[in-house]
């Protein structure tokens, strides 16, 4: 497993416990589902955003859905945008690109998370590499959210 150093040692610190369930690679968060045989919605994924101040927010949601920014700009009273991907990799150094846990206290990081994925027994993560997902149980996610809001600001594109 080549899961990120600083999840892995946030999860311990924090006393999180979790199972990895490897799969086949894959860049996506579908293929992701079907190597690893998980529902699409059980997968929890991270959207970085900054507004014009450059303050950072991690949006976690579920794989299932898209970010709608106009609601999440609505209801925070800001104005964020997606991160690029470049200014991405800073943070994330110890993740292969495009493989970002979601998980904000790991990496220092405002979040906000969409209140569908408080309604899951089970949530699994991406753990920073293309080939692992951590499953964590509902109390567990709860512990990983805890330090930011929790709205509706998605829209499920797969179903």
């Amino acid at each position: 497993m080549n899961a990120s150093t600083r999840l892995t040692r946030y999860l311990i610190e924090k006393k999180i416990a979790y199972q990895a369930i490897e799969h086949f690679q894959s860049n996506s968060s579908i293929g992701t589902a079907i190597t690893a045989n998980i529902s699409l919605k059980q997968i929890a994924k991270a959207v970085l955003l900054k507004n014009h101040e450059d303050k950072k927010l991690m949006a976690i949601l579920p794989a299932t859905d898209k970010i709608s920014l106009s609601v999440l700009n609505d209801k925070l009273h800001g104005s964020f945008e997606l991160m690029k991907e470049r200014e991405l990799y800073q943070f994330f150094s110890d993740c292969h690109h495009g493989a970002i846990p979601p998980a904000p206290g790991a990496y220092n990081l405002t979040m906000i998370c969409e209140k569908k994925l408080d309604l899951l027994s089970r949530v699994y993560l991406e753990a920073g590499d293309h080939h692992t997902l951590l499953c964590v149980t509902q109390d567990d996610f709860k512990t990983l959210m805890t330090s930011g809001k929790h709205l509706n600001f998605s829209n499920e594109v797969f179903h």
